[in-house]
């Protein structure tokens, strides 16, 4: 059964593109028109282009989320790719009002790590994150040593989890959000796993969430 959903999600882009392209081509058709009906037609041609890059969304996490097996891993900083996403996020989290606090153990062993599959999990907490402060709030990422390995903290301040959706929130297609896919973290908990690493959560409305992730640090021989 997955195997045939991700080749019915392949099947499905090269139509869903064709029909993207043609909606653009009207869109600038009646752009040029300057009628009411013209107008009227625009209208739902927007409302059908806005479903068509829901679906093209929705495509592409979901063969994000098939796609997550035989790694490749080498040894790498966990530090750096925090790093990297909360530079990524900067801009965004001035525009929110968000301070970004960080707390990175720099004697943080290594971990063994695929850098973009990583990047891709830690870009989708620290999203989701900002989201839950659009009127601002205060952003941590704390790193630390643990008995088995590494661990990451991302506290944010934002407007929490009720204890249903924390029950949920790892179940592939379930969210809460308008025009979400619901596979942002089902996906960045599978990365996670393929790095060999657990991922938790606490939350409290209207107090904020913690996400705790570990990672075990490489044996030596």
């Amino acid at each position: 059964m997955a195997t045939l959903a991700k080749s019915l999600a392949h099947e499905i882009k090269n139509p869903l593109s064709v029909i993207r392209m043609n909606m653009e081509l009207l869109h600038e058709d009646f752009e040029a028109i300057a009628t009411p009906e013209a107008r009227q037609a625009l209208a739902k041609i927007e409302t059908v282009n806005r479903q068509c890059e829901r679906l093209q969304t929705m495509l592409n996490d979901f063969l994000n989320f098939t796609r997550l097996t035989n790694l490749e891993l080498v040894p790498g900083s966990l530090n750096d790719q925090m790093q990297q996403v909360l530079t990524f996020f900067e801009p965004l989290a001035n525009q929110q009002n968000v301070t970004i606090r960080t707390y990175f153990d720099p004697d943080l062993p290594s971990i063994n790590l695929e850098p973009q599959t990583l990047h891709a999990a830690l870009l989708n907490l620290v999203k989701n994150a900002l989201e839950a402060m659009p009127d601002g709030g205060e952003l941590v990422a704390r790193t630390r040593i643990t008995r088995v390995g590494v661990a990451l903290d991302l506290i944010d301040t934002g407007c929490g989890m009720s204890s249903n959706a924390l029950l949920r929130m790892f179940e592939e297609f379930y969210t809460n959000k308008d025009g979400g896919t619901g596979l942002g973290l089902p996906t960045a908990k599978k990365i996670i796993e393929a790095h060999s690493g657990v991922i938790n959560v606490q939350s409290e409305v209207n107090r904020g969430t913690q996400f705790t992730i570990e990672f075990p640090t490489p044996k030596r021989i």
